[in-house]
């Protein structure tokens, strides 16, 4: 069932600090094949972090933005006896990076009016101060997580 993309495999570290969660948010920045303009959007981004958050390295921030945005727990849809239940399971922990990429790239993508790298920026300080458009989709997660509890019993 578990379905492994070659992206994962063949995956290698970002030049500048050798890190695998930046080459896959690089990647999944990326539009159109143009993995040179998503890694200007990724280090400026850096960049500009380093400014705002002086005491700290910017690819700490990322790193812990990113956790900081994963799921613990979601909401998965399944049929018992013609009705289907919204039901609490845990994430797996590919999924929860994916998860988290594919938020904070959301977030970013449905502002408008800035440069890429400024609302990348801004989101990823955000999430490392647990706040944010990414993080608020995070905790709608874990609060219908929470809501559907008394479905947790169907989770097998």
């Amino acid at each position: 069932m578990a379905r492994i993309t070659a992206s994962r495999k063949t995956l290698k570290p970002d030049p500048v600090h050798g890190s695998l969660l930046a080459s896959k948010f690089i990647n999944c920045l990326m539009i159109g094949g143009k993995k040179s303009t998503a890694r200007t959007i990724f280090y400026d981004a850096l960049d500009v972090i380093k400014q705002r958050v002086p005491d700290v390295e910017p690819i700490d921030v990322f790193t812990q933005a990113v956790e900081n945005v994963k799921p613990a727990i979601e909401v998965r849809s399944r049929r018992v006896g013609g009705a289907a239940y919204q039901v609490p399971m845990q994430v797996n922990r590919n999924r929860q990076q994916s998860l988290a990429i594919r938020w904070l790239l959301l977030a970013i993508r449905e502002k408008k009016g800035r440069p890429t790298h400024q609302k990348l920026a801004d989101e990823l300080v955000a999430a490392y101060n647990r706040e944010g458009v990414a993080m608020s989709r995070r905790e709608n997660v874990h609060r219908m997580a929470d809501a559907n509890k008394a479905f947790a019993h169907f989770a097998w």
